[in-house]
């Protein structure tokens, strides 16, 4: 799943420094266990066009989380991010909002392999000189996801409802761009063969833009290879959909490490 903090829309697709399900928008409800560790790195190259622009942007996101309990995660979060727009903008690069948060799966009953999971996230603000960059919000941001896994004969199928509230101190940007935000995903995810997986992740999210349609959506395909319980390697391919004008492609590569 904005290094911009926008979950989706303008020039960002997945969440730039949260932890999910790599390379999914959509995050499942697992959790790492008591004293268990877990490592995210990725990259992601955006490309966004609209009618005269094109715009490009390349975020490396790094997340650690650390399991409390088997059932409560704490994570943090950050990124680094280069932004290349349309000539004769210059390009900016520098540290995106840094985050912390939680995972706490409330429900999960065994015998129907059904689970639920609450997300709640605060992302610390940058400098104001950073905002006007681009790089993030000189604010401090919000978000709370309801995240739900239902194990299936083929794989699992994950689905999200998050609220996002996006706080800058430019006053400029808050009247521009809509401050709350919500995404509503699904991803069915296949066991296609021994280690790996493939995904389809689609949702409706909200477009930042207040001069545009205020709902729009994506579509991701994603694949995850697996080497052993510890090792993932994921790649995806991200478009926003009614969108306008604009179009939007993400490309995405992450790997996962899990240790005690």
């Amino acid at each position: 799943m904005k290094l911009s903090i926008k979950p989706l829309g303008g020039i960002a697709l997945l969440p730039s420094v949260a932890s999910a399900f790599q390379p999914l928008a959509t995050d499942d409800t697992g959790t790492q266990g008591t004293g268990g560790n877990q490592i995210e790195a990725a990259y992601n190259r955006t490309v966004d066009k609209a009618p005269g622009t094109r715009d490009v942007t390349q975020g490396l996101p790094l997340v650690f989380t650390r399991g409390i309990t088997d059932a409560l995660d704490l994570y943090a979060a950050l990124g680094y991010q280069r932004i290349a727009p349309s000539a004769p903008a210059a390009v900016e690069r520098g540290w995106g909002n840094p985050a912390f948060g939680a995972k706490w799966r409330f429900y999960d009953v065994e015998a129907s392999k059904l689970s639920f999971a609450l997300k709640p996230e605060v992302q610390f603000p940058v400098s104001k000189n950073r905002e006007a960059r681009g790089l993030g919000t000189a604010r401090a941001s919000y978000s709370v996801g309801l995240l739900m896994t239902q194990e299936t004969g083929f794989g699992a199928v994950h689905a999200n409802a998050v609220a996002e509230w996006v706080n800058h101190s430019d006053d400029a940007l808050n009247s521009a761009e809509r401050r709350t935000l919500y995404r509503l995903s699904a991803a069915p995810v296949w066991d296609v063969a021994e280690g790996w997986k493939l995904a389809l992740d689609a949702g409706l999210v909200t477009n930042p833009d207040r001069a545009a349609r205020a709902r729009m959506g994506y579509v991701e395909l994603g694949a995850i290879y697996s080497h052993g319980k510890d090792l993932e390697l994921a790649l995806g391919i991200v478009r926003n959909i009614m969108d306008g004008d604009a179009r939007t492609t993400q490309a995405t590569a992450g790997l996962t490490l899990r240790f005690r």
